[in-house]
């Protein structure tokens, strides 16, 4: 039930619609030293990366994050700092995986083709490398056990720089998590003044203030024009304009 449980697992990273921030073909550019440090002392930068992808808190620590049969069995929560030491060090393979894994499932990250490329043939090459150690072991060639030997090395090389790399990947998404990129600030297009629908018409940006019309209050005559007389002119007892004798 477990295997079955972490099959489907597998199957639905596959269908992650988000990106690593960085992918492993652009760790080493995007962050060298790290990368450096990641490479030469492997187990600690597994042991920083586990403890921060849980936010520091260690009572949330799993043995391999969850991903492994034995999750939960190795007495955790005693030690936690302990165990993750222990798993660090004799499965540093597993502690790498899990870190992403977890990474993965949090904020629904997928790997990449390239990634998946990179991967593959990183276990292919310690397959193949450990084929021809059988092989010459069983022949017993001493060419076949220099050419066994040089290509264990070159897996071994290739299996450490993967790491490395992953371990920075990991490293540069958490870096993006806790916001060390700074805020993500999207431009915004000008907005065209045509097109605002809550701007009054005509608009008022370079023109003066339009007058405000008079309204006449209820009950009132309505105001006389300036320049002309009021009304009941003329007097009483003058004749009417235009009035001829």
């Amino acid at each position: 039930m477990a295997s079955q449980e972490h099959l489907e697992k597998m199957q639905l990273r596959q269908n992650y619609r988000n990106l690593w921030h960085a992918d492993l073909m652009s760790t080493i550019q995007a962050d060298a030293p790290y990368c450096c440090f990641a490479f030469w002392c492997s187990p600690c930068a597994s042991y920083l990366l586990r403890k921060r992808a849980l936010y520091n808190d260690m009572s949330r620590y799993v043995c391999c994050a969850g991903y492994m049969p034995c999750s939960g069995r190795c007495g955790e929560s005693r030690c936690p700092e302990f165990c993750l030491c222990t798993e660090v060090v004799l499965c540093f393979g597993n502690s790498v995986a899990s870190t992403r894994f977890l990474l993965q499932d949090e904020f629904n990250i997928q790997t990449t083709q390239c990634d998946n490329c990179i991967i593959g043939f990183m276990f292919c090459l310690q397959q193949i490398a450990c084929i021809f150690s059988i092989v010459a072991m069983i022949v017993g060639s001493e060419e076949l056990q220099e050419a066994s030997q040089l290509l264990s090395c070159l897996a071994d090389m290739v299996y450490c720089t993967v790491c490395a790399c992953m371990q920075t990947q990991h490293k540069i998404e958490m870096d993006k998590r806790d916001g060390m990129f700074g805020p993500q600030v999207m431009a915004v297009p000008p907005v065209q003044q045509m097109s605002r629908l809550d701007q009054p018409y005509p608009p008022t940006v370079g023109y003066p203030p339009p007058q405000q019309a008079y309204v006449q209050p209820y009950g009132y005559p309505p105001p006389q024009p300036q320049g002309y007389p009021a009304a009941g002119y003329p007097p009483s007892g003058y004749p009417p304009p235009g009035y001829q004798r």
